[in-house]
């Protein structure tokens, strides 16, 4: 036992929840951001604006999802070059054969694969051969034979919460705003969850809403503290800044999470609101303002598709105020409240 731990110790591989669970999973989010998320946006730009060419380029980063997000998630788990680039055709067939459900294929799969990799790793003279040979096989023998069956796990969950919110839109959206809203601000991926679960429709808009709850929301409620840079960071960025808070005073997170509590419902009940765009920006909310775009996406999918016919007044209206008014002026009434009580002290939400 003590030699195996020694050796894992040596090739780097470190077997814990935080290395798998959150560094990989949102090295994972940021290969999906790098190759998906910004082709989807070159398609719709070039799709409105008539410039095929970015529709070209475009394609060509959305093709290279699996690669990117298998790249992104060795990287996450610092596997030496030759694992890094051999994880290019591990992610290629675990995200097609993951169908729906690629995204998780390629989490479950590309960490296995890195693993091996690492394990066998300069531990040979012919190197240059066994590694690429051993993250390869194993990666693609693995998404041979288990990427169908995960994808479809997956896709099967997704579409049960999709149903679900459709079902019973008042409490899922309750129940999906705040849990995405929550997974957003902590140290984990919720774009990367909500992109393995395949999560679009109405449930893909109450995650939208409970995101925009915790960035705006925390923007606005650390305004008087951080000013524009902080609304800017938050706003844009990412709530997770406020997580060392958090920790501190958890009741910090009390405005944001009553605000996903609210917008969540009035996104699926009230405004019908849908994210029909790539299920990844169902979990990035306003940060590079890629949650509305996914949104704007779908709308341009539908109308494509026929399904839409226009976007509507009421679409632009639910859109802003989901996403942008009601999560400040929300969260803002709340956080004054917890200020008064004293709840939330003066430098508590000071980044």
């Amino acid at each position: 036992m003590a030699k195996i731990k020694e050796f894992l110790q040596r090739k780097n591989i470190v077997i814990t929840g935080r290395r798998y669970g959150i560094e990989a999973l949102g090295a994972m989010a940021q290969g999906l951001f790098c190759s998906l998320l910004i082709g989807t946006i070159l398609n719709t730009i070039g799709t409105q604006t008539g410039l095929a060419f970015l529709n070209t380029i475009g394609g060509f980063a959305s093709k290279m999802s699996g690669p990117a997000m298998a790249i992104a998630i060795g990287f996450a788990l610092q596997a030496p070059p030759m694992v890094l680039f051999s994880l290019t055709a591990v992610g290629l067939a675990s995200n097609e054969l993951g169908g729906a459900g690629g995204p998780l294929a390629v989490l479950l799969i590309a960490i296995v694969a890195a693993e091996l990799g690492k394990a066998v790793s300069k531990e040979t003279k012919v190197d240059i051969l066994v590694t690429p040979l051993v993250t390869i096989f194993s990666g693609v023998a693995l998404a041979a034979l288990c990427a169908p069956a995960i994808g479809a796990a997956a896709s099967w969950v997704g579409n049960i919460i999709m149903w679900a919110t459709e079902l019973q839109p008042f409490l899922m959206g309750i129940v999906v705003s705040v849990t995405v809203g929550i997974a957003l601000t902590l140290p984990i991926s919720s774009a990367a969850i909500c992109a393995a679960l395949s999560l679009t429709g109405l449930a893909g808009g109450a995650a939208l809403a409970g995101c925009c709850a915790n960035m705006v929301g925390f923007a606005v409620l650390s305004f008087r503290e951080n000013r524009w840079g902080g609304l800017i960071s938050q706003g844009l960025g990412t709530s997770m800044l406020q997580m060392g808070n958090i920790v501190k005073n958890p009741r910090i997170w009390i405005p944001a999470i009553a605000t996903s509590a609210i917008t969540g419902p009035i996104a699926t009940v009230v405004f019908r609101l849908q994210q029909n765009g790539p299920a990844v920006a169902s979990g990035m909310g306003t940060c590079g303002l890629v949650g509305p775009i996914g949104v704007y996406t779908g709308w341009t999918n539908d109308i494509a598709t026929g399904l839409k016919i226009a976007v509507s007044a009421t679409d632009w209206l639910a859109l802003i105020l989901v996403c942008f008014i009601l999560p400040a002026v929300i969260c803002w009434l709340i956080g004054l409240g917890c200020r008064r009580i004293g709840w939330i002290r003066e430098g508590d939400l000071k980044l």
